[in-house]
């Protein structure tokens, strides 16, 4: 549940904090005074999308934060390293006068797919968009979907498509013609003969600049391996023989001095290692033995590597190898394409085969879900007012071949007829305004009722939608209210009464500059703004009379859901 909401410099509101309820929530107020900011920065905070223009003018910075409680999220928590305070989350969003932004979850910074993803499981916006995804018929098969809960018949279908996909991948891949299949065992067969006669060796390259590098300075290291032996060993008053000759004089004095002693053992330690470092220093003076011959063979194939190299587009031999491996691999493939093709036509069929099957699960499926979704639908619909309403879900076969494509075999497309006599026909074709509003709550009703996404916001639901309507749009609102927590933007009356909460947006100006506040109404000032929105400005005691009528009948409507009974009296 969204508990609260704080708002900063979000277009015209400069400060705004709103505490919400359970229940059903309502925002009324003049057009034009900020009643859709706050679902803006609600959906900000949860992800949306955002820009510049959202900062107010003359502010540095944006800034929308929430307050929800935690246990939709706790998964999503434990996953991005989330830990929620006492049970609820603090989820911020700031969006700078140059655009730039910043999302933190209890003061972790998150990327915006992390915050969307987050705000998907504690927030449902429908917004008028909703109603141009319902004209969307490409998204039908995706409600219906939903409604019959087909995740796992769907992901057993896409399994048995995938393998006939890749199946005929490889038929695509194999089926060249010949002309085209010649040219390319040619050139196959070039590449593996080049490779092959190449003799490569992983780690050769590293090998050989390194053997080239000592070739190159093969001199100067024969000089200085001379040099140091010489020094070491080699000539009188060398190393070795200096230092023998202090242990000399240290072993006849060792015995009256245990500092001359220690000094004596220190110095045989130097000794015996002055005497392995002129060995190792003999030892690579010996191996110094270079021709010009084995420097020309080195270059030759250094030049060799790096040349097939640049030709193959290899980064070192070891991407040959793989080149020369996997080009090997497809000459192989290619001079047993012909029977290698007949075996994927014979696995063909019953990919087909499988595909079909679970195609056909998945029709049965919608079929039946459809048949449910139509009834369950049709009677929201009779309960806002629309009494002669029909409502169908078209399922039809996929024309054409295979007969099956990524979601199944099946065209999905809702119909509906909103007046007696009429045949069912498109909803972007029959539908109004008012009647696409209630077609969208009610799709929204029947589907909220296995969400468990705790809060559901409406943004102009209300759209077209007046008098009787309107009132059953009010209960339907309420009732879904019952059940979770409903935000609604509204301007009719109707619905504003049947509010458990309700929060007045009006705008301002002070000192050239506009202002926006919310204000959570007492029941004497929702008398006044129902009166406002049945009488406009001016409010009469005939106004104030009938709008404290109305919140009454929403009182006794409500408590009889309460207890139990569900026919509807005027409201």
């Amino acid at each position: 549940m969204l508990k609260s909401l704080h708002i900063e410099n979000i277009a015209v509101v400069e400060r705004v904090d709103v505490q919400f309820r359970p229940g059903l929530n309502v925002l009324t107020g003049e057009t034009g005074a900020g009643k859709s900011i706050v679902i803006d920065a609600l959906y900000a905070v949860t992800g949306g999308r955002t820009s510049r223009e959202l900062v107010r003018a003359g502010a540095e910075r944006a800034l929308a934060a929430a307050v929800f409680d935690a246990d939709a999220a706790r998964d999503w928590c434990l996953e991005n390293g989330v830990e929620p305070e006492e049970g609820t989350l603090i989820v911020q969003r700031t969006v700078s006068a140059d655009g730039k932004g910043a999302c933190r979850v209890n003061g972790v910074p998150v990327t915006v797919a992390q915050l969307r993803a987050l705000g998907a499981l504690l927030v449902d916006i429908h917004g008028q968009n909703d109603g141009r995804q319902l004209l969307d018929e490409s998204r039908h098969l995706h409600y219906l979907d939903a409604f019959a809960q087909n995740g796992a018949v769907l992901e057993a279908y896409r399994a048995a498509y995938g393998a006939w996909q890749a199946n005929e991948r490889e038929i695509r891949r194999l089926s060249l013609d010949g002309e085209a299949r010649r040219r390319l065992a040619e050139s196959l067969e070039y590449r593996v003969q080049e490779l092959e006669k190449a003799s490569l060796k992983a780690g050769e390259e590293t090998e050989l600049e390194a053997r080239s590098a000592l070739l190159r300075n093969g001199e100067k290291l024969r000089e200085a391996a001379e040099g140091a032996y010489t020094a070491l060993y080699g000539d009188d008053g060398s190393a070795l023989e200096l230092a023998g000759q202090a242990r000399g004089w240290l072993a006849r004095a060792r015995g009256w001095s245990a500092d001359l002693a220690a000094a004596d053992d220190t110095l045989a330690e130097a000794v015996s290692l002055l005497q392995d470092a002129a060995e190792r220093v003999r030892d690579v003076w010996d191996s110094l033995d270079f021709s010009p011959e084995e420097f020309d063979r080195v270059e030759g194939r250094l030049a060799q590597l790096r040349r097939l190299e640049k030709k193959f587009s290899a980064a070192d031999e070891a991407e040959l190898l793989h080149i020369y491996e996997d080009s090997a691999a497809r000459l192989a493939e290619l001079e047993g394409s012909d029977e290698a093709l007949e075996r994927l036509y014979k696995k063909r069929e019953g990919l087909v085969k499988d595909c079909r099957t679970a195609a056909a699960a998945l029709t049965a499926s919608r079929e039946r879900a459809g048949q449910a979704l139509a009834a369950r639908v049709v009677k929201e619909l009779k309960e806002l007012s629309m009494p002669s309403v029909r409502f169908v879900t078209s399922v039809t076969p996929l024309a054409g071949e295979p007969g099956f494509g990524p979601d199944g075999a099946d065209a999905v497309c809702f119909l509906m007829s909103a007046n007696a006599g009429e045949a069912p026909g498109r909803i972007s074709r029959i539908a109004s305004g008012g009647e696409l509003s209630r077609i969208m709550l009610a799709l929204k009703t029947v589907f909220g009722q296995n969400d468990p996404v705790p809060t559901a916001v409406f943004d102009e639901i209300d759209t077209g939608v007046s008098g009787v309507a309107a009132s059953r749009v009010g209960e339907k609102l309420a009732l879904t209210g019952m059940q979770r927590q409903v935000l609604c933007v509204s301007h009719l009356a109707q619905i504003a009464s049947m509010a458990d909460s309700q929060y007045l947006i009006e705008k301002s100006e002070k000192n050239g500059r506009t202002y926006t506040t919310v204000t959570e109404l007492d029941r004497p000032g929702r008398v006044r703004e129902i009166a406002r929105l049945t009488g406009g400005d001016t409010i009469t005691e005939t106004t104030t009379a009938s709008a404290g009528e109305l919140l009454a009948a929403a009182d006794a409507w409500k408590q009889k859901q309460h207890q139990g009974e569900t026919e509807h009296d005027p409201v």
